[in-house]
Order: C-alpha cells, then sequence, then structure tokens
C-alpha cells in the first residue's frame, strides 16, 4: 500500500478546494447574468408594450410575416388614393398638359432621352404619380418624421442608423418610443398625412422579423428611364416589349418598393451580424412604352 505524504495530500486538498471554490463562484457569476438578462428582457417588454399582442412570425430572419401582409394592405390603399389625387390634378387642372410635363421632369432633375412631342393625360397622371412616390420615399419613409423640423428629423434618421448599426434591438424600441411622441398632424394634404401615417406604421410599430433579429424598412423608386429589374419591379400595366422579349425601361414609378433590412443576432466570437435586405413590396412600374417614350 503506497503511503502520500501528508505534505503532498495537503497541497492536492488545498488545490481541490481552490477549484470548488472557482466553480462555486462562475456558478453565482451566471446565475447574476441569467437574472440580468432576465430584467433586461422584461425592460424591453415593458418598452415594446408588453406581450399581451399575438406574435404572428416566421423562422427565417428577414423573411416574410403577418406585419409584412399588413403593410402591403396599406401600401394598396394609398396607391388608390395617389392614383385617384393624380387624376383628378390631370382632368382638373387649368395649366397645359405640355408645361405640366415639363414642369414634372424639371422638378424630378430627370427625365426620359427622347419624349414625344405630343403630351397625352396618361403620361402626366402616371408621372404625377411618380413624383408622389418620390416625395413620399425621400420625404416620409426614408427620413423619419418625427417632428416639424426637416433639420431635425435628418438627424434623427441619422441617430437611429447609428444605434441599428450597433444593436438592431435598441434601435427597434428607440423607433417605436420616438415615434410614441410623433406629431400627429403633419400635413392638411390627406394624401401626404396618408403617407405619413403609413410612415408611422412601417417605423412605429413592433417588427416581427422572427429568428431573433428586428428589422426596419427603406423605400426606394427607380428612376425613370432604367431598366425593368423583376425582383424590384412589377408592372402595373401590360408590357408589349418585354412580352417580345425587347428590353424596356422605366416610364413611371406609381408607388415606391419597401425593402426589410433585417440585422441578426451577433453570435460570440463570429464578428458582427449579417444584414440582410428583402423586398416586401416591389415598386409599381408602368413601362416606357406604355406612356409612349422613346427610351
Amino acid at each position: 500500500m503506497d503511503v502520500v505524504p501528508r505534505q503532498e495530500y495537503e497541497y492536492a486538498l488545498s488545490n481541490f478546494r481552490i477549484a470548488h471554490l472557482k466553480v462555486a463562484e462562475q456558478k453565482t457569476q451566471l446565475d447574476e447574468q441569467e437574472r440580468q438578462i432576465s430584467l433586461l428582457r422584461a425592460r424591453i417588454a415593458l418598452l415594446e408594450g408588453g406581450d399581451d399582442e399575438p406574435k404572428h412570425t416566421t423562422n427565417r430572419a428577414g423573411g416574410s410575416s403577418v406585419d409584412d401582409f399588413s403593410i402591403r394592405n396599406a401600401a394598396s390603399q394609398l396607391e388608390r388614393l395617389i392614383n385617384r389625387w393624380a387624376a383628378e390634378i390631370t382632368n382638373t387642372s387649368q395649366i397645359p398638359l405640355d408645361q405640366m410635363r415639363e414642369l414634372i421632369f424639371n422638378d424630378l432633375g430627370h427625365g426620359p432621352a427622347n419624349t414625344p412631342p405630343d403630351t397625352t393625360p396618361v403620361q402626366v397622371q402616371n408621372l404625377l404619380r411618380h413624383l408622389m412616390s418620390d416625395t413620399i420615399c425621400e420625404g416620409l419613409v426614408n427620413c423619419l418624421v418625427v417632428t416639424s423640423s426637416n433639420e431635425a428629423n435628418i438627424q434623427l434618421t441619422r441617430i437611429h442608423e447609428h444605434i441599428f448599426a450597433r444593436d438592431s434591438t435598441v434601435a427597434s424600441v428607440w423607433r417605436r418610443q420616438t415615434y410614441s411622441a410623433a406629431v400627429e398632424n403633419y400635413s392638411l394634404m390627406a394624401i401626404l398625412n396618408g403617407a405619413y401615417n403609413f410612415s408611422k406604421m412601417l417605423h412605429g410599430s413592433k417588427a416581427s422579423s422572427g429568428g431573433g433579429a428586428d428589422a426596419f424598412y427603406k423605400a426606394f423608386v427607380p428612376e425613370i428611364g432604367s431598366i425593368l429589374y423583376p425582383r424590384q419591379i412589377e408592372l402595373v400595366k401590360r408590357c408589349v416589349m418585354n412580352e417580345r422579349g425587347q428590353v424596356d425601361r422605366v416610364g413611371a414609378c406609381v408607388f415606391p418598393g419597401l425593402v426589410k433590412v433585417s440585422r441578426g443576432t451577433p453570435t460570440p466570437g463570429q464578428g458582427e451580424a449579417e444584414t440582410t435586405q428583402t423586398v416586401v413590396r416591389r415598386a409599381q412600374v408602368i413601362c416606357g412604352c406604355a406612356l409612349g417614350f422613346n427610351h
């Protein structure tokens, strides 16, 4: 029988006690971390308005969700409002159609390479829809409209971009809290008021992108004369050139497209989380040949 010297025995016992204390200390730290995480989750839930709302999500980050379906419906209603407004302006305006078309192109800063000499009502109506879509895109969706100051809104948009790049969950809570104090009546024009409410719905409500990720929305308007990309553009009228296999271009965008920008949950040791962009609703476009534009 081997006898362990007392000194070695006490040394081994001392190391065992130290290891046991280290394990107990680590367990205490983990328990504290779990408690802090639970408190943080409860705080986020409180800021989001609680968990009483039904959650309809998918398991794929950045994918489609019930919220996206509601957004499509709201976008369709706003699109119809824009169309009625453009038709009324075209039919009742005392300004000649040629002059209206020229004013729209000057305001946009670009247009087709070759415009037909005769201006038709359908051209003016759809160019007005394009002009309003561009206004909604840049002035109401891609810029957070929270105050009556354009400069302040631009600064708030930059702050959100900075927060979103660091932590998408914090950015989500920040947007909802910011929009809870937003102005309710931004414009006397019904169409801009509807566009503002649409923007507020996009940025001021809970996101349900699924997969533990948060998302926000951006709008885009393809330029007049640009190529038709099926993944980004949906034709609202039949395109004869496209059916013949010929290349046609954008005549007018009658409603902006919407993109969901999602940022996944970062994984320790694997760098920053990946940012994905998903087209929720394609831009509604009328081709150039339908408007008589010779691109």
